[in-house]
């Protein structure tokens, strides 16, 4: 599998493992409309990778990921240019899904919107113990509808997963240890040989039940899927992206400023 047509992704295999990097390190790694297409296709392109029985996903640089690229949400908004699109938002959440060898998140740095949510599919989550994680989507006025509201009730329980989706508010290392977001929280260089090590455990360990036992545990998580994803993305792309509330949203963070919310319901 020849991965170089990839431009914001640096991917490099070794011992049955594929080591997947976000790598706009100068945006602190923010999903642009390109790698937003990109890691649509990633999942596909392993999968059928015969030499890849391990996934190791992280970020270059000091974070994992800044989340959606707001930049280029607000010249979306003002010039009318895509930046993605309900069909390449359900793509994205469907194919992570379908990755049915295991992936292990490698959290170097914060995980924020989008990005931390692919993260939480992932099977094992080794974060670095001064991150910051959350779902924020609220706080530039949209809908958690990227699988938000799917992941954090499954992993936090439902009360927690209402408080941090409603208000947007971002949680520490040790807290999303706590509420069994993250499997481990180390020093932040030992994010890495930790992951890589669990890797190398699952690529070479009896593959055949590793994969087949994943499959089993994630029905539930289709699931869940198949209830909310098409109506929260639905929801997220008809009710609030390009509404007033998301228009200011997106200026007041570009504008580094506190958003003047209009509270226009519905």
């Amino acid at each position: 599998m020849d991965y170089k047509r990839y431009t914001t992704l640096k991917v490099e295999k070794k011992d049955r493992i594929a080591t997947v990097t976000l790598n706009r390190p100068q945006a602190l790694n923010a999903i642009d409309a390109t790698m937003h297409h990109e890691l649509e296709d990633i999942w596909v392109d392993l999968m059928a990778d015969d030499e890849v029985y391990v996934a190791l996903l992280t970020g270059a640089g000091r974070c994992f990921s800044a989340g959606g690229d707001l930049k280029g949400m607000v010249e979306t908004l003002e010039t009318g240019k895509q930046y993605t699109d309900l069909h390449g938002a359900r793509r994205l959440i469907m194919n992570v899904l379908s990755m049915e060898k295991p992936v292990i998140a490698a959290l170097n740095g914060d995980a924020i919107g989008l990005a931390a949510n692919i993260a939480l599919f992932s099977d094992i989550i080794i974060c670095a113990d001064d991150a910051k994680l959350g779902d924020p989507h609220v706080r530039i006025g949209m809908v958690a509808g990227d699988s938000g509201a799917i992941v954090w009730p499954l992993l936090a329980g439902m009360s927690k997963a209402k408080e941090l989706l409603l208000t947007g508010d971002l949680i520490d290392a040790k807290k999303a240890e706590s509420l069994g977001i993250v499997n481990h929280i180390v020093p932040r260089d030992q994010v890495m040989p930790m992951a890589m090590g669990f890797a190398k455990r699952l690529a070479f360990g009896p593959t055949r039940a590793i994969r087949w036992t994943k499959i089993c545990i994630n029905k539930r998580l289709r699931d869940e899927v198949n209830l909310v994803l098409d109506a929260s993305l639905g929801i997220e792309f008809t009710a609030t992206f390009g509404k007033e509330d998301h228009r200011e949203g997106t200026k007041a963070f570009v504008e580094k400023r506190e958003p003047k919310w209009p509270g226009i319901w519905p």
